[in-house]
């Protein structure tokens, strides 16, 4: 299936004939549409068979979870991978300074979270928070691959832009409710690198503040983004108006005997119209 997808996509790649910045753009999002989906059907299959989403207080109970099934340790460690491989790949793929900035933070922001989640033993609720967030990138990269396809397609960003808001009130929800008032609750509250618990009060705040920091911070881009094509809509919708409105220049009014050609005055078949013999007086 994967196969398939990569050569469909090569092959509308080469039929688009884009621009330089636009092909750049069509080729980060057509990659990062296979793997959030990959990501997505496979967090969510891990939260299926480990009975994380049957029972929602498992995220927080029994901590630390220390022992982790194969499969949640090869996904964290694929994760990892991924996002680390992206940064040499930046020099690879020539990326421009301009879009460079916003690489870095964008594989940063992965590589954080990720790390911390495995690090402090919190990788249950970050399967959760990971299943989201690659849900609500798949839609972001599906919606600007129709928009590079055909500009008239951007229905799907105002779906995106649903689950976008969606995902970040989930996030902050389920934080609080397993970091803020779950763990907070837990008998084993103390610094115990060995046993791997970190369940401490600073710990907690600097957590729950860092996913805090991230979601507003995210909020406030996505924001200006649809205040920027909120503006970009109405000035094309006022320039429309104003080109529908513009009255028609006036056609000149031809003469009844014809017409005038190089300052001479001819009639409809072409010839000139004979002159008036004056009479003498």
């Amino acid at each position: 299936v994967i196969v398939s997808i990569i050569n469909h996509y090569v092959i509308l790649n080469r039929r688009l004939h884009l621009s330089k910045s636009k092909n750049t753009k069509f080729n980060e999002s057509g990659q990062l549409c296979v793997f959030h989906l990959v990501s997505s059907v496979w967090s969510f299959y891990i939260l299926i068979t480990e009975g994380y989403l049957l029972h929602p207080s498992s995220l927080w109970e029994n901590y630390p979870h220390v022992h982790l099934r194969f499969q949640v340790k090869f996904f964290y460690l694929t994760q990892l991978a991924y996002w680390l491989h992206a940064l040499p790949e930046l020099y690879f793929q020539k990326v421009r300074k301009e879009e460079i900035s916003r690489q870095l933070q964008y594989i940063c922001l992965y590589l954080l979270h990720i790390a911390a989640a495995y690090l402090l033993n919190l990788s249950r609720v970050g399967l959760v928070l990971f299943f989201l967030q690659y849900v609500s990138e798949l839609g972001f990269h599906i919606a600007r691959l129709l928009y590079f396809t055909d500009e008239n397609h951007q229905k799907m960003f105002d779906l995106w832009a649903v689950s976008f808001v969606f995902t970040r009130m989930a996030t902050l929800t389920l934080m609080f409710l397993a970091v803020g008032f779950g763990l907070a609750r837990a008998e084993n509250q103390g610094l115990d690198l060995e046993m791997g618990n970190f369940n401490t009060v600073l710990i907690r705040m600097t957590v729950l503040l860092l996913v805090c920091l991230t979601q507003s911070w995210l909020l406030w881009k996505f924001i200006r983004f649809q205040l920027r094509r909120w503006r970009e809509f109405r000035h094309e919708q006022a320039v429309r108006k104003k080109a529908a409105t513009k009255q028609p220049l006036r056609p000149l009014k031809r003469d009844s005997l014809g017409h005038h050609e190089n300052g001479v005055l001819k009639a409809e078949n072409g010839a000139s119209p004979r002159t008036k013999k004056l009479k003498s007086p």
